[in-house]
């Protein structure tokens, strides 16, 4: 077993195609996009840390950068599901000629997307967007002199249950009984079970959340993660710096909304010399200052762009609702979600240069 041979084999519909290509503005993106990144050294990570293709025995394997593609096409188009996936690459020439596929070449079985999706760690997947953005940072981006932080609520991929009836099904679910289903065969589908509550502006909320890092300069997200929304923000500041460090270049300062205000923070800051962008909040017996009133202005008029990242992908990727019903896929398709974010917003920015 190894990978299939994918090398593009012009028939006479791609020649006879050839000409209206030049003119297809899909294609002219992603042509930006492909020269705004060498792939050859995210294939070489995607190689190193994929399981499948290594074995001498079996049908051969779709090469990982292929379906990684296929899965960043998904982001860029708004595809909602595999299945539509599949259906779209095998209907337009746009996406075949970015897979580097011909006109007779079929997409890969949407079965084979999903699978893909669940062989990468969360580990794998921050080497190649710690890669893209070194990348980046090579080409004169400086990508985390100033990073803003911030955190979103994402519904559940499941309805609602009760805190007393979520409870019960977590519990069910660790019986054996409990990973069955009605006829007796291990459970492929399962509802969300690690979303939980949380109460924000007095409206309960059941769901997950997402922490994001983002570079205040360009707009790359630098880190993101996925927690039960009912986890609070302000401990995820020193994972959310920590993850930021794509360059030897050091984070000058930090930006973040009142919900990061507390003495541990502060000190994280102040020990690993990044200067605080913190918003301050007053406290029992302590109102704020004219000085951090006008502060608190300035920091918010920086620390807007992670807060457009999130607007952008909740209207382009529908990022207000989790896809999957469990947390480390919806991680996994978080980090797919950076991947998709940066390399269009470096395609846009190299364009006029």
């Amino acid at each position: 077993m190894g990978f299939k041979n994918m090398k593009t084999n012009f028939t006479f519909a791609d020649i006879s195609l050839f000409n209206s290509m030049e003119k297809n503005r899909a294609i002219k993106r992603m042509e930006l996009i492909n020269v705004t990144v060498d792939w050859s050294r995210i294939e070489s990570l995607l190689l190193r840390n994929y399981p499948v293709g290594k074995s001498f025995e079996g049908n051969d394997a779709y090469p990982p950068l292929l379906l990684m593609k296929c899965l960043l096409l998904q982001q860029w188009f708004k595809i909602d599901s595999d299945p539509e996936l599949e259906t779209q690459i095998n209907d337009r020439t746009s996406f075949k000629k970015f897979l580097g596929l011909s006109l007779d070449h079929t997409s890969p079985d949407h079965s084979t997307f999903s699978r893909f999706r669940g062989r990468f760690s969360k580990e794998t997947l921050r080497m190649i967007n710690h890669e893209l953005l070194s990348q980046f940072a090579a080409k004169g981006f400086t990508i985390n002199e100033g990073i803003a932080i911030d955190a979103r609520l994402v519904q559940s991929a499941s309805h609602p249950l009760k805190s007393e009836k979520l409870e019960e099904e977590k519990l069910k679910q660790q019986t054996p009984k409990g990973k069955l289903d009605k006829n007796g065969n291990p459970l492929k589908f399962s509802r969300d079970l690690e979303s939980d509550w949380t109460v924000k502006n007095d409206v309960a909320h059941y769901g997950i959340k997402e922490h994001a890092a983002v570079d205040t300069r360009y707009g790359f997200v630098l880190a993101t993660e996925m927690t039960p929304a009912s986890h609070h923000d302000s401990p995820y500041l020193p994972f959310c710096v920590a993850n930021s460090y794509h360059t030897k270049a050091p984070i000058k300062k930090v930006f973040a909304d009142k919900g990061y205000f507390g003495k541990p923070n502060r000190e994280f800051l102040s020990l690993n010399k990044i200067e605080d962008g913190i918003m301050r909040k007053a406290t029992t017996g302590a109102e704020l200052t004219e000085y951090e009133k006008d502060r608190n202005k300035a920091i918010s008029k920086v620390r807007y762009i992670v807060e457009q990242y999130f607007g952008l992908s909740h209207l382009y990727n529908k990022a207000y609702r989790a896809r999957f019903p469990k947390l480390i896929k919806n991680a996994l398709d978080a980090l797919f979600r950076q991947m998709a974010f940066n390399l269009s917003r470096a395609s846009r920015i190299l364009k006029p240069a």
